[in-house]
């Protein structure tokens, strides 16, 4: 099955299931702020543990107790896909308290 581009409405609808995720031009986006850098570092080898399990990777930066992540379907011509939700689902089962800000 080949992956499509989202329209915008359901990016929108997809957004709603999904608080503290943003459509950031043609990425999704969020930001977590954890307890400590140690913790942070930590939630970073997990989301690439399972972006590795998905073989769909995004952008991660990891600051002073804070993770931040953008995504969007290289394979599309960088459109946001049902991939980059199935991601962003996934980090958010993984991010302690489901989050932070």
């Amino acid at each position: 099955m080949a992956v499509e581009p989202l329209s915008q409405k359901e990016i929108e609808d997809r957004l709603a299931e999904l608080p503290g995720w943003s459509h950031d031009g043609d990425r999704l986006a969020r930001s977590y702020r954890l307890t400590s850098h140690f913790a942070a570092t930590a939630l970073v080898i997990h989301i690439a543990q399972v972006q590795e399990e998905l073989d769909h990777h995004s952008d991660l930066t990891l600051g002073y107790h804070t993770v931040s992540l953008t995504v969007n379907t290289h394979s599309v011509g960088g459109a946001v896909t049902d991939l980059d939700f199935q991601l962003a689902r996934r980090v958010e089962e993984l991010a302690p308290g489901h989050g932070a800000h």
